[in-house]
Formats: structure tokens, sequence, C-alpha cells
């Protein structure tokens, strides 16, 4: 009995990192403030909205591998991220297809 509930109890935890992915990767606390160095040392950073799984609105700020969890209502992050757009990952659309261009051959003169 216990060897089946060890593997239930598995199985429904794999199902659920399968469906819910970004549910472990939320901002559970933000800072309401930002240390003066911090903003010039990010390398990438993400925007955490107040739906779905997370229920935290945040600017996830990622330096040297870490991962700090700010307010997105605070005066100097807004204004970073206004300059530092080109930091934000971007999401491959699925919905739009890419444009082909077609290869001509190029006729052989005799």
């Amino acid at each position: 009995l216990v060897p089946f509930i060890s593997m239930l109890f598995l199985t429904l935890l794999l199902l659920f990192l399968a469906l819910f992915p970004g549910a472990f990767n939320c901002c559970t606390k933000i800072s309401d403030e930002i240390p003066k160095g911090i903003l010039r040392r990010v390398e990438r950073f993400d925007i955490q909205k107040a739906d779905g799984l997370c229920h935290l609105e945040a600017v996830i700020l990622y330096i040297e591998g870490r991962k700090f969890c700010v307010s997105p209502r605070i005066k100097k992050v807004k204004k970073w991220m206004k300059k530092n757009k080109h930091k934000i990952p971007r999401k491959k659309s699925h919905g739009r297809k890419q444009r082909r261009t077609r290869i001509k051959k190029k006729e052989k003169k005799q």
C-alpha cells in the first residue's frame, strides 16, 4: 500500500509540474526599494503579471545568474525599463507565419 501511495503522489507531482511549469518560478516577495548600482548590472528582466499562477505583480531582474524581484511601481525601475526594453527576452509567436522568400534560379546563358 505504501509503494502505491508513493507512486501516486509522484505521478500527481509530475503531472502538476507538466501542466503548470511556472508555478515554482513566481516571485512571492518584492522589494519596494532598489540599491543604486543594481540596475547597471542587470543582464535581462521579465515582467511577472498578477494573473494565473503568480499572484503578485513584479519585475524580475537577472543579475549574474541570480533573480531579484522588485516592485514595478518604483520610479527608477519604470524609467530603466523604458530605456532597456531590448533586455526582455523575445518569445516566438506561433500564430504568425514567417514570410518565406523564394530563391530564383539563375538562368544559364548560352
